[in-house]
């Protein structure tokens, strides 16, 4: 069972970046997806959130209108497409699934299972 969060990197203010969260091992279709990150000296932060079976979605008023969370089932993948990027938005992000699907919009980490091993985002000039 693995979690594999990647598409990080460095990139300018008001730059754009698509991170993907791949699950191999088990479906995600069970599961709720959820996007943690956490910034240097800070806790970690949980921001958003899918229900992979009925896309629902679940964005923190620090994200929204700028992140969308999305998924491809056949894929088994997840993507988070993150616009206008700020550089509060530097962190390590991670990915993870959570079968508690009535409450992951909580972005309570301990209620997710399973975890990716997070891939940087810096955003500077």
């Amino acid at each position: 069972v693995q979690l594999q969060a990647s598409g990080g990197g460095l990139v300018q203010p008001g730059g754009s970046l698509r991170l993907s969260c791949a699950a191999s091992g088990f479906t995600l279709d069970d599961y709720a997806i959820g996007w943690f990150r956490q910034a240097p000296g800070k806790e970690r932060e949980g921001f958003s959130c899918i229900v992979i079976r009925d896309g629902n979605t679940f964005y923190a008023d620090s994200v929204k209108g700028r992140f969308t969370i999305s998924r491809d089932s056949a894929k088994n993948t997840v993507y988070l497409q993150m616009n206008n990027l700020k550089p509060e938005d530097t962190a390590v992000y991670y990915c993870a699934a959570s079968s508690q699907i009535a409450t992951a919009w909580l972005m309570v980490d301990y209620e997710y299972d399973y975890w990716g091993q997070g891939t940087l985002v810096t955003v500077s000039s």
